[in-house]
C-alpha cells in the first residue's frame, strides 16, 4: 500500500485522494525541467502537485496548476499551502479544454506529465482510469496548449519511449519541435522506458539528444540521477521505485 504522503527535503506531498501517486516519472520531469527563463509556468493534470512543487522549488515563477479530478486538485491545493512557496503556486479545478477558452495571457512554460494509456484494459477505479487513460486529454488535446506559450516558451512532457516519436511528429502540426531529449533507462542493459521531451516554437533548432541511466543496481543510484534529484528525496532507498 502507498503511504500517505511523501516527505521531500523542502515539501511535503499528501497523497492519499490522488489516484496517481508520487513516481518516479514526476520527479524527473520535475528535476529535469529547465527553468531559467521561466516567469510564468502551467502546470498541465498536476494530480498531487509534485511537479509544481519542484519547479516552484528551482525557481522564482509564478505557477497556475490544473487538473481535471476535483479530489486531487483539493489535495493539491492543500500540498501547495503548506509549502514554503504557497503564495506563487495557484491550483484550479477545470480540464485543459475548459482553462484554454477562458484564459487570454501566456506563459513562458508549459509541463505535464500527461496520461498515455491508449487502448489497454481500463481500472474499474473511475478516478485512476481518469488519471491514466487519454480519453479526457489525448495529445492533439495537451499540444492545444501551445496557444497558451509565449513564441519563446518551452513545452516539456514525460512520455512512455514508444510514444515520444508519435508525440513529437502531433507536436509539429501545432509548430513545436523538440529542442531537447532525454531517454531514460531503468537500469544496466535495458532499453529506454522513458523519454523527456522539451519543445519549442524555435523551427531550425537542433535537437539535443541523451540518455540517463537511473539505477547500477538494486537501490544503487547513478551519479547522474543522484546529482538531478539531490534537492529532492531525503533517501533514495525510500523512494518509489514504478514509474507511474
Amino acid at each position: 500500500m502507498s503511504n500517505s504522503y511523501f516527505q521531500f527535503k523542502q515539501f511535503r506531498i499528501e497523497q492519499d485522494r490522488c489516484a496517481m501517486k508520487v513516481g518516479t516519472d514526476g520527479v524527473l520531469l520535475g528535476a529535469w525541467t529547465d527553468v531559467r527563463q521561466s516567469k510564468s509556468i502551467l502546470d498541465i493534470g498536476t494530480g498531487t502537485g509534485l511537479i509544481a512543487l519542484m519547479l516552484a522549488q528551482r525557481s522564482s515563477a509564478e505557477i497556475t496548476a490544473i487538473e481535471i479530478d476535483e479530489a486531487a486538485t483539493t489535495q493539491a491545493s492543500d500540498n501547495f499551502a503548506g509549502s514554503p512557496w504557497a503564495s506563487r503556486i495557484t491550483g484550479i479545478h477545470t480540464s485543459l479544454q475548459d482553462f484554454r477558452k477562458g484564459h487570454n495571457s501566456l506563459f513562458d512554460l508549459i509541463v505535464s506529465n500527461p496520461p498515455y494509456f491508449n487502448n489497454s484494459q481500463k481500472n474499474p477505479d473511475s478516478q485512476k482510469c481518469l488519471a491514466r487513460h487519454t480519453d479526457s486529454l489525448n495529445y492533439t488535446e495537451l499540444l492545444s496548449a501551445s496557444t497558451l506559450l509565449n513564441e519563446d516558451g518551452h513545452f516539456c512532457v514525460i512520455l512512455p519511449h514508444s510514444e515520444g516519436e508519435k508525440f513529437s511528429d502531433i507536436a509539429k502540426d501545432y509548430g513545436l519541435h523538440p529542442i531537447r531529449q532525454t531517454n531514460i533507462v531503468p537500469r544496466i542493459e535495458a532499453q529506454p522506458k522513458r523519454i523527456l521531451l522539451d519543445l519549442s516554437k524555435q523551427v531550425d533548432s537542433i535537437c539535443n539528444v541523451n540518455e540517463l541511466l537511473i539505477e547500477k543496481g538494486r537501490h544503487i543510484y547513478s551519479p547522474e540521477f543522484n546529482e538531478m534529484t539531490k534537492d529532492f528525496y531525503l533517501d533514495k532507498t525510500t523512494q518509489t521505485n514504478g514509474h507511474e
